[in-house]
């Protein structure tokens, strides 16, 4: 079986992560990390390439087993997911939230609501550390 976890250069792709390579590693599955790549004009951020996801996979540290990483451009983050999800036939998949104000608190994104109502299998969704992650969220 194998782990599907979206990943983001951010708070929520690190939180993400590092809850992925614990389920894997106590249910010795494999991860298949989800790496959306996209531009953003405003600020400049582009997603994680390969390279950077497995720096951060090692920085993460931890051994849970076999790891690919996909990455895509050409489609929404939510549908990317679902559709690695559906390729690697995932026993679940791991999502990071953004912290939000008390207004939206009962709002999802909607990409993340996209794979919670999509996926065939169960979704853990993690939030980031505000201490360790300021300036991040994007």
């Amino acid at each position: 079986m194998t782990i599907v976890v979206g990943y983001s250069p951010s708070g929520q792709g690190r939180a993400a992560l590092r809850a992925a390579m614990r389920y894997a590693a106590r249910n010795a599955e494999g991860i298949a990390v989800a790496s959306h790549q996209y531009h953003d004009p405003e600020r400049g951020v582009a997603a994680a390439t390969e390279d950077e996801v497995r720096a951060e996979l090692e920085r993460v540290g931890g051994d849970c087993g076999d790891v690919t990483v996909r990455t895509s451009a050409e489609r929404d983050i939510g549908e990317f997911l679902l559709a690695v999800v559906d390729e690697v036939e995932a026993s679940l998949v791991v999502i990071g939230l953004r912290r939000k104000p008390p207004i939206g608190k009962l709002n999802l994104g909607a990409s993340a609501r996209r794979v919670v109502l999509g996926a065939p299998c169960p979704v853990l969704a993690v939030k980031d550390d505000p201490l360790t992650t300021a300036n991040t969220h994007f």
